[in-house]
């Protein structure tokens, strides 16, 4: 891990996130309770999970397994949309919190907005009745288009923290993410490496990272940072999470960035999960 500090972004509720986060999607039981405490022991203090990943206990696990004060970490997780009634949303966070045995969460997300159910709205309603008894800190969404955060908007006045997308250099999202920020929305990057198999082998990234003593990953969450958003990438050795952590004491140049800006194609999404047609429950 590189000594450079991890920088933070400050929210639009005056709390504040570090610059990188870890994911745990399919990191469950004691290995993944091992796995993410590593990652908290190797600097991550953003720790990212959800309902639908079925380890809140093997994080709440990682989190009191660690040596890390629990004040110092932002843990994550994410209401799926089959809770999505009002009482059944509170009824389900407070699980979350049962499940992980934490007293409250850093951050509560909406997964998908599932609009054919049209009970997203309610579901946003629940998280700010959550955040208003102290269950969570602050409160946010997960692949939420401009419409989608307009109809929140307008009905509770409370802008979510975070919408959490797909985004990496095949689909760089620009639109989605210049409308984040000009409504003071920070986004964070899901499956910020693009699965990495195809990116990893790309020879213009791997030349990029030979010029600058840095592996592949590192390139792409540097690029990730330079857009302004927080990429939340999975490993599971240490020598990986670790090295995913040194993306702070370098800097990607606007030849850089073009080079990187071409990789994007028209088909971007991995599994062509449009949230405007996409529903998970």
């Amino acid at each position: 891990m590189s000594d450079t500090p991890i920088p933070t972004l400050e929210l639009n509720d005056g709390t504040h996130l570090p610059a990188i986060g870890f994911g745990t999607y399919k990191l469950n039981g004691s290995d993944g309770a091992s796995v993410i405490q590593r990652a908290i022991q190797s600097g991550y203090h953003l720790i990212d999970s959800a309902v639908n990943y079925e380890n809140e206990g093997a994080l709440g696990e990682a989190v009191r397994r660690s040596e890390v004060p629990r004040e110092q970490l932002r843990i994550t997780s994410k209401l799926p949309g089959r809770h999505y009634e009002f009482e059944d949303a509170l009824t389900t966070l407070e699980e979350s919190l049962y499940r992980s045995q934490l007293d409250y969460f850093d951050l509560y997300l909406l997964h998908w907005p599932n609009p054919s159910n049209g009970l997203y709205v309610q579901a946003w309603r629940a998280l700010v009745e959550a955040r208003e008894r102290g269950w969570v800190k602050s409160i946010g969404v997960c692949n939420f288009l401009p419409e989608h955060l307009e109809t929140l908007i307008a009905d509770s006045g409370v802008t979510p923290a975070v919408n959490q997308i797909e985004l990496h250099p095949f689909f760089p999202q620009h639109g989605q993410l210049a409308w984040n920020q000009a409504h003071g929305i920070v986004t964070q990057s899901w499956s910020p490496l693009g699965r990495a198999n195809h990116l990893l082998k790309d020879p213009s990234l791997q030349a990029m990272g030979e010029r600058l003593g840095k592996s592949v990953p590192q390139v792409i969450l540097r690029w990730h940072y330079q857009l302004g958003t927080i990429p939340l990438p999975k490993a599971s050795s240490v020598e990986r999470q670790r090295e995913n952590l040194s993306l702070f004491d370098f800097v990607l140049s606007e030849d850089d960035l073009a080079i990187i800006s071409r990789l994007a194609t028209p088909a971007g999404r991995l599994n062509n999960q449009d949230p405007a047609v996409y529903e998970e429950f």
